[in-house]
Protein backbone atom coordinates (compact mmCIF):
# COMPACT_ATOMS: atom_id res chain seq x y z
CA UNK A 1 0.00 0.00 0.00
CA UNK A 2 1.44 3.35 -1.27
CA UNK A 3 1.62 5.61 2.08
CA UNK A 4 0.23 9.31 2.02
CA UNK A 5 3.05 11.46 3.58
CA UNK A 6 1.48 15.56 3.87
CA UNK A 7 3.31 17.70 2.11
CA UNK A 8 2.93 21.23 4.66
CA UNK A 9 5.06 23.29 6.87
CA UNK A 10 1.77 25.21 8.92
CA UNK A 11 2.14 24.11 12.27
CA UNK A 12 -1.92 24.11 12.62
CA UNK A 13 -2.43 21.75 9.63
CA UNK A 14 0.23 19.58 11.23
CA UNK A 15 -1.31 19.43 14.27
CA UNK A 16 -4.70 18.80 12.52
CA UNK A 17 -3.38 16.21 9.66
CA UNK A 18 -1.46 14.01 12.16
CA UNK A 19 -4.51 12.82 13.59
CA UNK A 20 -5.56 11.29 10.44
CA UNK A 21 -4.64 7.67 10.37
CA UNK A 22 -4.27 7.90 6.64
CA UNK A 23 -1.13 10.52 7.29
CA UNK A 24 1.61 8.02 7.50
CA UNK A 25 4.22 11.37 7.40
CA UNK A 26 5.25 14.71 6.64
CA UNK A 27 7.48 16.35 4.15
CA UNK A 28 8.60 20.20 4.36
CA UNK A 29 10.92 22.27 2.66
CA UNK A 30 12.97 26.12 2.96
CA UNK A 31 9.82 26.88 0.48
CA UNK A 32 6.69 25.93 2.47
CA UNK A 33 8.77 26.79 5.48
CA UNK A 34 8.39 30.35 4.35
CA UNK A 35 5.10 30.44 3.46
CA UNK A 36 4.22 29.26 6.50
CA UNK A 37 6.01 31.99 8.27
CA UNK A 38 8.94 30.70 9.83
CA UNK A 39 11.56 32.65 10.84
CA UNK A 40 13.97 30.29 12.72
CA UNK A 41 14.71 27.14 10.95
CA UNK A 42 15.69 25.35 13.70
CA UNK A 43 13.27 26.02 16.14
CA UNK A 44 10.31 26.24 13.55
CA UNK A 45 11.55 22.20 12.42
CA UNK A 46 11.91 21.02 16.11
CA UNK A 47 8.46 22.23 16.69
CA UNK A 48 6.86 20.09 14.21
CA UNK A 49 9.07 17.43 15.34
CA UNK A 50 7.41 17.35 18.75
CA UNK A 51 4.06 17.52 17.36
CA UNK A 52 4.36 14.28 15.35
CA UNK A 53 5.81 10.97 15.87
CA UNK A 54 5.77 9.98 12.18
CA UNK A 55 8.28 10.65 9.61
CA UNK A 56 9.14 14.23 9.34
CA UNK A 57 11.52 15.49 6.27
CA UNK A 58 13.56 18.70 6.93
CA UNK A 59 15.77 19.85 3.79
CA UNK A 60 19.13 21.05 3.75
CA UNK A 61 19.54 24.91 2.44
CA UNK A 62 22.95 24.95 1.72
CA UNK A 63 24.25 24.87 -1.98
CA UNK A 64 27.85 23.48 -1.60
CA UNK A 65 28.94 20.30 -0.51
CA UNK A 66 30.43 20.67 2.87
CA UNK A 67 27.94 23.28 4.41
CA UNK A 68 24.97 20.51 3.26
CA UNK A 69 26.85 17.62 5.19
CA UNK A 70 27.16 20.42 7.67
CA UNK A 71 23.52 21.02 7.95
CA UNK A 72 22.83 17.60 7.48
CA UNK A 73 24.10 16.51 10.66
CA UNK A 74 22.84 19.07 12.53
CA UNK A 75 18.82 18.21 11.23
CA UNK A 76 19.47 14.70 12.08
CA UNK A 77 19.94 15.31 15.68
CA UNK A 78 17.01 16.99 16.16
CA UNK A 79 14.66 14.30 16.10
CA UNK A 80 14.57 9.86 15.65
CA UNK A 81 11.72 10.46 13.41
CA UNK A 82 13.59 13.20 11.07
CA UNK A 83 14.55 12.44 7.35
CA UNK A 84 17.53 14.76 6.24
CA UNK A 85 16.44 16.20 3.04
CA UNK A 86 18.97 16.75 0.87
CA UNK A 87 18.89 17.79 -3.38
CA UNK A 88 19.93 15.79 -5.87
CA UNK A 89 22.23 18.14 -7.23
CA UNK A 90 23.13 21.82 -6.20
CA UNK A 91 21.72 24.67 -7.84
CA UNK A 92 24.82 24.70 -10.69
CA UNK A 93 23.72 20.86 -11.42
CA UNK A 94 26.25 19.43 -9.61
CA UNK A 95 25.48 15.82 -8.32
CA UNK A 96 25.38 15.60 -4.78
CA UNK A 97 27.16 12.10 -4.10
CA UNK A 98 29.35 13.33 -1.72
CA UNK A 99 27.12 14.43 0.62
CA UNK A 100 24.34 11.74 -0.12
CA UNK A 101 27.41 9.20 0.66
CA UNK A 102 28.92 10.64 4.00
CA UNK A 103 25.56 11.29 5.29
CA UNK A 104 24.47 7.49 4.71
CA UNK A 105 27.85 6.28 5.67
CA UNK A 106 26.67 7.69 8.96
CA UNK A 107 23.37 6.23 9.25
CA UNK A 108 21.41 9.30 8.55
CA UNK A 109 17.94 8.96 7.30
CA UNK A 110 17.85 10.55 3.84
CA UNK A 111 14.97 11.48 1.49
CA UNK A 112 17.22 12.63 -1.93
CA UNK A 113 14.59 15.31 -3.84
CA UNK A 114 14.63 17.18 -6.86
CA UNK A 115 14.91 13.92 -8.82
CA UNK A 116 13.69 14.08 -12.02
CA UNK A 117 15.03 10.94 -14.03
CA UNK A 118 15.97 6.91 -13.24
CA UNK A 119 19.69 7.51 -14.08
CA UNK A 120 19.74 10.23 -10.87
CA UNK A 121 17.95 7.59 -9.14
CA UNK A 122 21.09 4.88 -10.04
CA UNK A 123 23.37 7.54 -9.31
CA UNK A 124 21.89 7.52 -5.91
CA UNK A 125 21.80 3.78 -5.26
CA UNK A 126 25.89 3.61 -6.26
CA UNK A 127 26.25 5.98 -3.42
CA UNK A 128 24.15 4.18 -0.06
CA UNK A 129 24.49 1.40 1.37
CA UNK A 130 21.45 -1.18 1.94
CA UNK A 131 20.94 -0.36 5.61
CA UNK A 132 19.97 2.95 6.47
CA UNK A 133 16.88 3.95 4.92
CA UNK A 134 16.91 5.88 1.86
CA UNK A 135 13.57 7.82 0.18
CA UNK A 136 14.08 9.35 -3.09
CA UNK A 137 11.42 11.77 -4.05
CA UNK A 138 10.33 12.01 -8.08
CA UNK A 139 8.75 15.05 -9.03
CA UNK A 140 6.15 13.85 -11.03
CA UNK A 141 3.92 16.68 -10.88
CA UNK A 142 7.11 19.16 -11.95
CA UNK A 143 7.54 16.83 -15.02
CA UNK A 144 4.05 16.76 -16.27
CA UNK A 145 3.66 20.60 -16.24
CA UNK A 146 6.87 20.60 -18.68
CA UNK A 147 4.90 18.06 -21.45
CA UNK A 148 7.00 14.98 -19.84
CA UNK A 149 5.75 11.48 -19.15
CA UNK A 150 6.74 11.17 -15.19
CA UNK A 151 5.46 7.19 -15.56
CA UNK A 152 8.34 5.54 -17.29
CA UNK A 153 10.84 7.04 -15.11
CA UNK A 154 9.15 5.56 -11.75
CA UNK A 155 8.78 2.52 -13.30
CA UNK A 156 12.59 2.23 -14.01
CA UNK A 157 13.39 3.61 -10.49
CA UNK A 158 11.30 1.36 -8.78
CA UNK A 159 12.77 -1.67 -10.88
CA UNK A 160 16.64 -0.98 -9.88
CA UNK A 161 16.07 -0.28 -6.50
CA UNK A 162 14.18 -3.57 -5.86
CA UNK A 163 17.29 -4.83 -4.49
CA UNK A 164 17.60 -2.15 -1.95
CA UNK A 165 15.08 -2.97 0.65
CA UNK A 166 15.96 0.46 2.80
CA UNK A 167 15.14 2.53 0.04
CA UNK A 168 12.01 4.08 -1.16
CA UNK A 169 10.35 5.75 -4.24
CA UNK A 170 8.07 8.52 -3.19
CA UNK A 171 5.68 10.34 -5.98
CA UNK A 172 6.55 13.80 -5.51
CA UNK A 173 5.11 17.50 -6.58
CA UNK A 174 1.11 15.76 -6.50
CA UNK A 175 -1.48 18.11 -8.78
CA UNK A 176 -4.54 15.83 -8.37
CA UNK A 177 -5.77 13.11 -6.00
CA UNK A 178 -5.86 10.81 -8.78
CA UNK A 179 -2.39 10.87 -8.59
CA UNK A 180 -2.71 8.43 -5.46
CA UNK A 181 -3.75 5.85 -7.73
CA UNK A 182 -1.49 5.56 -9.90
CA UNK A 183 1.16 6.01 -7.42
CA UNK A 184 -0.70 2.71 -6.17
CA UNK A 185 -0.58 0.67 -9.18
CA UNK A 186 2.75 1.64 -10.46
CA UNK A 187 4.01 0.16 -7.00
CA UNK A 188 5.47 3.85 -4.92
CA UNK A 189 6.44 3.46 -1.75
CA UNK A 190 5.17 6.76 -0.59
CA UNK A 191 3.14 10.33 -2.12
CA UNK A 192 3.55 13.33 -0.77
CA UNK A 193 0.43 15.56 -0.68
CA UNK A 194 -1.27 18.79 -0.15
CA UNK A 195 -4.02 18.87 2.79
CA UNK A 196 -6.08 19.91 0.42
CA UNK A 197 -6.08 16.85 -1.89
CA UNK A 198 -5.23 14.61 1.16
CA UNK A 199 -9.29 15.26 2.01
CA UNK A 200 -9.87 14.96 -1.60
CA UNK A 201 -8.75 10.98 -1.43
CA UNK A 202 -10.37 10.67 1.36
CA UNK A 203 -13.76 11.55 -0.21
CA UNK A 204 -12.73 8.45 -3.17
CA UNK A 205 -15.71 5.96 -3.69
CA UNK A 206 -18.66 8.27 -5.51
CA UNK A 207 -20.30 7.17 -8.09
CA UNK A 208 -20.71 8.51 -11.73
CA UNK A 209 -24.36 9.42 -10.85
CA UNK A 210 -23.57 10.85 -7.89
CA UNK A 211 -21.41 12.69 -9.45
CA UNK A 212 -23.67 13.98 -11.87
CA UNK A 213 -26.06 15.57 -9.34
CA UNK A 214 -23.63 16.72 -7.51
CA UNK A 215 -22.40 18.59 -10.63
CA UNK A 216 -25.80 19.60 -11.62
CA UNK A 217 -26.48 20.39 -8.17
CA UNK A 218 -23.55 22.71 -8.06
CA UNK A 219 -24.69 24.73 -10.97
CA UNK A 220 -28.37 25.11 -10.10
CA UNK A 221 -26.85 26.51 -6.32
CA UNK A 222 -25.08 29.42 -8.22
CA UNK A 223 -27.70 29.71 -10.70
CA UNK A 224 -29.92 30.86 -7.69
CA UNK A 225 -27.22 33.37 -6.16
CA UNK A 226 -26.64 34.91 -8.76
CA UNK A 227 -30.15 35.48 -9.78
CA UNK A 228 -29.90 34.80 -13.31
CA UNK A 229 -32.99 35.47 -15.39
CA UNK A 230 -34.14 35.02 -19.08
Amino acid sequence: MTKIFCDIADINLINKFNQKKIVRGFTTNPSLMRKAGAKNYAKYSKKILKITKKPVSCEVFADDVKNMILQGNKISKWGRNVYVKVPVTNSNGKFMGQVIKNLNKNKIKLNITAVYTAKQTQKILENIDKKSKVIISIFAGRMADAGKDPIPQFKKSIKISKKFKNVEILWASTREPYNYLQARELGCHIITVPPLLIEKIEKFGKSFHKLTIDTVKGFLKDTKKSKFNL
